[in-house]
């Protein structure tokens, strides 16, 4: 039987920032990964699922020693970002200059992100990837948790971090019970080819009861897009001919750069919020999906479950360095408060940005008009916006 320190249920790429963060910490981590990842091809198009990588997660990613692995295969920096409401007056722009800022942020593909955290974990001396591995079975023992893979692998581990994504496994079987709710609209994100470049710059917008972002690509003229709509509209807007979704698109953007062209398929995701009421527990600790899901309205759902990683790697280091128990509920308190208020804020900030700009309200529909414009003007408001969605706010002290 394997005896490891800290046994990792996923090597997605929370589970692995958490891994990687913990070498030379003297603990001996093993990571379970049912899928490991395909090599990438250089000239694959871009895959559909990007992430807007804000800079605290740049922080963490360069501090794990992956970020210039990231961005030397395919990372497109982002200089601004407009909001605006389709037919009114309520816009708001931020661009890095101003700000003091070299960029806002990175738009990059999942995958970049996972195969080069994959690459770092199988180089780390204290990380052993088990992959492909399924958990058949968890008991937790009151010095150990025991963990027995679907091919009769058994290990130990003192503490076992939930990693295994939204609908987590480990979370049900530690019976934490979820708050969630559906947001009653499915994300259609495809790649987007626009007749006039983006100029770096990622777009919102939003219209009646559709949320729709560009988000900016290496390719001057190519965006992914992530767009929210009821979901019989999505699914409308998936099966519709090209030309009639085309148009459909540019309208919805108010033409804001000229004509677009889908140039891949269009994939549909449901869109749900997910809050576990414990992030931690006896020799177990959630990280990333495991622990919350937020609507990809500010694209923050990953930035947020790296904050968890950084949160988590921080705290264990410090448990082991004092010689304490890494697996005890009581101290894994501190991570599970931290990390809970943040999700709490998250959550409950976009939910209520969710219902302000739903709808075609003409009361709602002025108030929303008059507050980004607010927003857009007031002196002070925008760099505390900027330094939230660039997730300075939400920093452990050791990334500062």
């Amino acid at each position: 039987m394997q005896s490891v320190d800290v046994a990792i249920v996923g090597g997605g790429m929370v589970g692995l920032a958490v891994a990687c963060g913990l070498q030379g910490s003297g603990l001996r981590v093993a990571v379970l990964e049912q899928h490991p990842p395909q090599p990438l091809a250089a000239d694959a198009p871009p895959a559909l699922r990007v992430s807007a990588i804000n800079g605290a997660s740049e922080k963490l990613l360069t501090h794990l020693g992956v970020w210039s692995t990231i961005v030397a295969q395919r990372a497109s920096c982002y200089h601004g970002m407009e909001v605006w409401e389709k037919d009114s007056f309520g816009r708001i722009a931020f661009n890095d200059e101003s700000m003091g800022y070299s960029h806002l942020g990175h738009i990059v593909e999942n995958a970049v992100i996972h195969s080069a955290l994959w690459q770092k974990a199988q180089s780390c001396a204290d990380v052993t990837l088990l992959a492909p591995a399924e958990l058949q079975q968890v008991a937790w023992g009151e010095n150990d948790a025991f963990l027995t893979l679907k091919d009769g692998t058994m290990l130990t581990a003192r503490l076992v971090v939930g990693a295994d994504g939204a609908r987590s496994w480990l979370r049900e079987k530690a019976d934490i019970p979820l708050t969630f709710w559906d947001y009653r609209h499915h994300a259609l994100v495809a790649t987007i080819r626009t007749a006039e470049p983006h100029g770096a710059v990622a777009r919102q917008a939003f219209h009646g009861d559709g949320i729709l972002a560009f988000l900016p690509l290496g390719d001057p003229h190519l965006c992914s897009i992530v767009w929210s709509l009821s979901p019989q509209e999505a699914e409308r807007l998936q099966q519709a001919p090209e030309d009639e979704f085309n148009r459909a698109l540019s309208v919805a953007f108010d033409n804001r750069l000229g004509l677009c062209q889908v140039e891949s398929e269009r994939q549909l995701f449901p869109l749900t919020g997910r809050y576990a009421r414990q992030f931690a527990a006896h020799r177990l600790a959630l990280v990333g999906d495991a622990a919350h899901t937020i609507h990809p309205l500010a694209g923050q759902g990953v930035n947020l479950g790296f904050m968890d990683a950084a949160e988590l790697i921080d705290e264990l280091r410090r448990l082991h360095r004092q010689g304490k128990d890494i697996g005890q509920h009581l101290y894994l308190r501190r991570y599970e408060r931290s990390r809970k208020h943040s999700a709490a804020v998250m959550l409950a900030g976009m939910q209520g940005f969710r219902n302000l700009f739903a709808g075609d309200n003409p009361g709602l529909k002025l108030l929303r008009d008059v507050g980004l414009k607010l927003a857009d003007t007031l002196p002070g408001v925008k760099p505390q916006l900027i330094r939230q969605a660039m997730g300075l706010n939400d920093l452990p002290d050791w990334l500062r």
